[in-house]
């Protein structure tokens, strides 16, 4: 068995299309459009432009067994001010040998450069997938939300790993009616002027720098947050455009300042697991007749500005959003992920009457 750097594009399409193999019997596995992930692991995506990321394989007999990523992001040593670096994108067969091999891989990558925690997986980062599924195994991952076998948490600890941060996810069956101390709360926001608009998609960029700077603020002091770039922010919403409903992402603004949003996304993981890792004819025609069928919803993008916290906004931005989602016939939300501490958010989880029902696990080791 070796471990090899990806260098070449047939490497990288070995890198992309590992998963198809491993999951193919597994029927809860949604696998993710493969010109998708070529554009991800490109220099269009531009945290590849800023951060130090290396992409390996494991052989063994010429054939790929393994896969992981190695990352040092200069911006998370600077915020965060630790020597961190991170692994992603881990995928293997049930094997100590082979997890061992790509996990110290990364570790020696990361220790040659001063690196003295080893942290992951993330992919790439926390304003994208995190950790590994450690309860919920029975149900299919929401749309951007990670999905593995469980020996990944025994291979995790084999290595000497230990659990840094738990995220949660929770489920929100839809009812008719919010709960009335929802409506009552809400109420509150709207006798402070508070107001709730759509966002505009002629206006899509506008109205993202919306986000981007209330997420930045709402999020500032979160374990592992960094702040989104301009950069970041332009390829993610042009990633996130088709998908988004404007009558289920919504502003909260105060006195004209914008203060608070909530982008609910259906969940289209339920039209990629028809389409299977392929774009044709054939998969486009499965994507439009499915996309009419989705009935869950992840709640994606959230933030309200520290200052407005606890004045009912969040109430109020769930009110607004709620008759559209009757309207749409969606059935669940999803909300997540949740910091295993955000007492707060958890707190309006269970305003709301939502369940815990998944748990993801972010590991770390001491390198230094």
């Amino acid at each position: 068995m070796e471990i090899i750097e990806v260098r070449t594009k047939s490497e990288i399409n070995s890198f992309i299309k590992f998963p198809l193999e491993l999951y193919k019997n597994d029927s809860l596995y949604v696998p993710q459009l493969t010109a998708d992930m070529k554009t991800h692991f490109s220099q269009e995506n531009p945290f590849l432009k800023h951060a130090d990321v290396k992409f390996f394989l494991a052989l063994k007999d010429d054939n790929v067994v393994g896969r992981i990523v190695s990352i040092i992001n200069p911006d998370h040593i600077k915020v965060q001010k630790e020597r961190a670096g991170f692994f992603g994108f881990f995928e293997c067969n049930n094997d100590k040998e082979i997890s061992d091999a790509l996990l110290n891989r990364v570790q020696n990558e990361l220790k040659s450069q001063g690196m003295e925690i080893m942290r992951g997986p993330m992919n790439f980062s926390t304003n994208e997938e995190c950790g590994f599924l450690i309860e919920g195994f029975d149900t299919s991952p929401m749309l951007m939300m990670p999905y593995n076998p469980p020996y990944y948490n025994d291979l995790a600890i084999s290595f000497g790993m230990s659990k840094s941060k738990d995220l949660h996810a929770y489920i929100y069956d839809m009812q008719e009616e919010l709960p009335e101390k929802v409506l009552r709360v809400a109420a509150l926001a709207e006798k402070k002027r508070i107001t709730v608009r759509p966002i505009n998609k002629k206006n899509f960029m506008t109205d993202m720098k919306i986000f981007q700077d209330v997420y930045n603020s709402a999020w500032g002091n979160n374990w592992g947050f960094i702040p989104l770039t301009d950069e970041e922010l332009f390829y993610s919403a042009k990633r996130l455009k088709p998908l988004i409903v404007p009558e289920l992402t919504l502003i909260a603004e105060k006195d004209g300042e914008p203060i608070g949003f909530l982008g609910l996304i259906p969940d289209y993981n339920f039209v990629l697991k028809k389409m299977k890792g392929r774009l044709n004819p054939l998969t486009i025609i499965k994507a439009l007749y499915y996309s009419k069928k989705i009935t869950d919803l992840r709640l994606l993008l959230y933030g309200i500005k520290p200052e407005y916290r606890n004045r009912g906004v969040d109430a109020l931005l769930f009110k607004e959003g709620h008759k559209n989602i009757i309207k749409g016939g969606y059935k669940r939300i999803e909300f997540s992920w949740i910091l295993e501490d955000n007492i707060q958010v958890i707190r309006i989880c269970e305003m709301f009457g939502a369940r815990l029902y998944k748990r993801y696990r972010i590991y770390e080791k001491a390198i230094g």
